[in-house]
């Protein structure tokens, strides 16, 4: 058990290393030699667990996957309205993607030019948008006169652009960048009756997620499959419509 625990720990701070390798020079630019010695460890053990650099990436990309699906989880629509739930959920992942290596390399990857993405994670992110609003004009939550793909679309790039921005000032990836968006966006985005019960700041729940999430579970076992598989959705990059488990009202 020892062992297996250890082969564990190595794993993922290869994975831990290779993350911090791509986010400072890029996928083509980082080496195997810079990411074994940074995580303490020799070529050897790397490539026990890692046959190439393409491995490591695709294992950063599944641990990133892995974290964001655990961020957006399933959705208690009866418990927050989903412009309620959309609003807490891009605070918490504003703040991971600046809190969390692996998962800002996993997004970052995906705008690599060297790197070809298995794991679309900003269209996962955009397909869950899409269905949290889809769901809040079922509910009468939107304005009547906001086009969806536009409400998609704006959404979509203000999380993005927190994280291309934050590379250089990590405020933009602050609680109050993030309130501050939203501050400026809900007024126009929700009906009348909607806009008093929509916090901008987001709720406790938001707030409280941190004390909850152990992504160190998802950075993958002894057997060096992540969490979730094969068979998670996001590692799928969830189709339109499958973004997430929603519980009835």
């Amino acid at each position: 058990m020892a062992k297996q625990d250890r082969a564990v720990r190595t794993r993922q701070e290869l994975i831990h290393s290779a993350a911090e390798a791509f986010n400072r020079g890029g996928f083509a630019q980082s080496s195997l030699t810079e990411i074994s010695t940074k995580a303490g460890v020799s070529n050897g053990a790397l490539h026990f667990h890692f046959s190439n650099k393409r491995a490591l990436g695709e294992a950063v990309e599944s641990a990133a996957a892995q974290t964001l699906h655990h961020i957006m989880g399933t959705c208690p629509v009866g418990r927050h309205s989903p412009l309620q739930l959309l609003v807490d959920t891009s605070h918490i992942l504003a703040e991971r993607l600046a809190d969390d290596v692996v998962l800002r390399a996993g997004f970052r990857l995906g705008n690599d030019a060297t790197w070809h993405a298995g794991v679309q994670l900003w269209m996962a992110w955009r397909n869950w948008v899409r269905f949290m609003l889809t769901l809040a004009s079922g509910e009468g939550d939107l304005a009547a006169d906001v086009a969806l793909n536009d409400a998609v679309s704006a959404v979509t790039a203000a999380v993005v652009g927190f994280e291309v921005l934050s590379r250089s000032d990590g405020e933009w990836c602050s609680r109050q960048s993030v309130t501050q968006f939203w501050a400026l966006m809900l007024p126009r985005l929700c009906s009348d009756p909607a806009r008093a019960g929509i916090d901008a700041s987001g709720t406790e729940a938001s707030l409280a997620w941190k004390d909850d999430g152990d992504t160190a579970s998802v950075w993958g076992d002894a057997s060096g499959e992540p969490g979730g598989g094969e068979d998670s959705p996001l590692v799928a990059a969830w189709p339109e419509g499958e973004a997430c488990t929603v519980s009835p009202r």
